[in-house]
């Protein structure tokens, strides 16, 4: 899990909230005209050891919509 976690917080366009002590995870509001997705309450599947769940919130019609149809079309043109 340990290693999820720093993935997640070094991923482009990623932030990490997790803080289990103060009960603080992503909100909708962390992100609302942002960018980047809000990962958190990041844990092992129960019946799948092998799996990850974690809660993610992005700004969908920033993220969600258009940013992400340029982000693609720039990996598209990079080709």
């Amino acid at each position: 899990m340990e290693k999820a976690r720093q993935i997640l917080a070094r991923a482009p366009g990623v932030v990490l909230i997790e803080d289990w002590q103060q009960n603080r995870f992503p909100m909708p509001i962390d992100v609302a005209g942002k960018d980047e997705v809000a990962a958190g309450r990041t844990r092992r599947d129960i019946p799948e050891p092998k799996a990850l769940e974690l809660w993610l919130c992005g700004d969908q019609i920033r993220k969600g919509a258009a940013l992400n149809a340029i982000q693609i079309a720039e990996l598209l043109l990079k080709d």
